[in-house]
Order: structure tokens, then C-alpha cells, then sequence
């Protein structure tokens, strides 16, 4: 995918301009945005169209997830993606079933971060290696167990391989010749049989059962 408006959302001036840094590096041509806490977030999604905004958790004002919610309801092309120093499993579960679609330490090395964002474009979800790992440990322990997708549509199959390459709903209508609102109701499907509620683990479902 492409990004022409990115949205950061960070309240620590420091990693606010680290972190616009890296986004202008990876995305050369976008307008960068900032909010400094929920409200200003808010005000953002209300008044304007982002392809992707960075979230981090703890905002003065409130909880990050508040925002990636508000996405998903007003914007759910808009890809949100987590970028905070907390790797634990109860944040990392937390972002995802809010519907964030990737999850990024703060901690790591500049050129790591940057790797990671530059995957966007390669429809490749924006995850930390430690994060992806403990998004596979936290499958291992709870589940899915043992569904091999064999409850899945040919059609809900062709939708998750383009979803797991980082298409947007109007990007899978579009290549599908089908309705935006048909596509979110195969997404919704696909969650509810993988027992999954984001992009990103829909991603990795995807790669589990060799559909990309």
C-alpha cells in the first residue's frame, strides 16, 4: 500500500519527532500529522482522511485504543499501527481486538523501525519480531487450535490472502469486482471462523494456512 497522509499520535516531544523522522523516511511524498493526545486524535479523524496513523498506548488525555477504535467505527481503511514501548501480552491482545492491524516498539534501533514501515508498501504487516512472536505464542495457548481454514470460502480465501498483503476493503472490491460492503461482510466471516479480530492476525493466519 501507499501512504499519502499518515497521522502520529505521540505525547513525548522526543519520540514524537523520532518516530516523524522515520514516517518521512519511509513515506517520502506524505503529509505527516500530529496529535499530542486523544482529544487532538479525535479532532483528526473527524476533520480529515489518514491511510495510516501511529498510535501510542499511554496519551495524557487517555488510552491510545480509545483512538484505534474510533478508526475502525469513522475510518476503517485507515491502518492503524501501535507504536509504543509496551511488549507485554495484555497491551499487545488489548491493541489488536481494538483493531489495530500492527504493533511496533519504540525501543528498537531507528533502521528497525524503518524496516518495519517500509513493509507496508510490500502489503507486509508492520510488527516487531518480538510482538509477532508473542502474537504465535499467545495463538498457541488459546486458539485458534487445530482449524486449518477448511471452514473457509474459496471466496473468503481470496479475500484474507489480499488482506494478509496489506489491501485495503476498496483495494479487494476493486481487484474482486464486488462491493465494498460485501468484502467487509467476508471479513467479518473470516474473523468469527479464525476467532481473530485484526489485520494483523489475520496476516499471520494467512501465512499459517500457506494463503500468502
Amino acid at each position: 500500500m501507499t501512504a499519502s497522509r499518515l497521522l502520529i499520535v505521540e505525547d513525548v516531544p522526543e519520540a514524537l519527532i523520532w518516530l516523524s523522522r522515520i514516517a518521512q523516511s519511509a513515506f517520502p511524498a506524505a503529509e505527516i500529522g500530529t496529535a499530542r493526545n486523544v482529544r487532538e486524535a479525535l479532532a483528526h479523524i473527524r476533520h480529515g482522511r489518514w491511510d495510516v496513523a501511529l498510535v501510542d498506548l499511554g496519551l495524557p488525555d487517555g488510552s491510545g485504543l480509545e483512538i484505534i477504535r474510533q478508526f475502525a467505527q469513522h475510518s476503517p481503511d485507515t491502518m492503524c499501527i501501535v507504536s509504543t514501548v509496551f511488549g507485554d501480552d495484555a497491551h499487545i491482545v488489548a491493541a489488536l481486538s481494538a483493531g489495530a492491524q500492527g504493533y511496533i516498539l519504540k525501543g528498537q534501533a531507528e533502521a528497525t523501525v524503518l524496516r518495519q514501515l517500509t513493509q507496508l508498501q510490500h502489503g507486509l504487516p508492520v510488527l516487531s519480531p518480538t510482538i509477532a512472536r508473542r502474537i504465535m505464542e499467545h495463538f498457541q495457548r488459546t486458539g485458534p487450535v487445530g482449524n486449518d481454514g477448511g471452514d473457509l470460502t474459496p471466496r473468503e480465501q481470496d479475500v484474507l490472502t489480499m488482506v494478509a498483503r496489506g489491501l485495503r476493503n476498496a483495494e479487494v472490491a476493486a481487484a474482486l469486482s464486488l462491493a465494498e460492503s460485501t468484502i467487509a461482510t467476508h471479513i467479518k466471516s473470516i474473523y468469527r471462523k479464525l476467532g481473530i479480530s485484526s489485520r494483523a492476525e489475520a496476516a499471520l493466519e494467512a501465512t499459517r494456512l500457506g494463503l500468502a
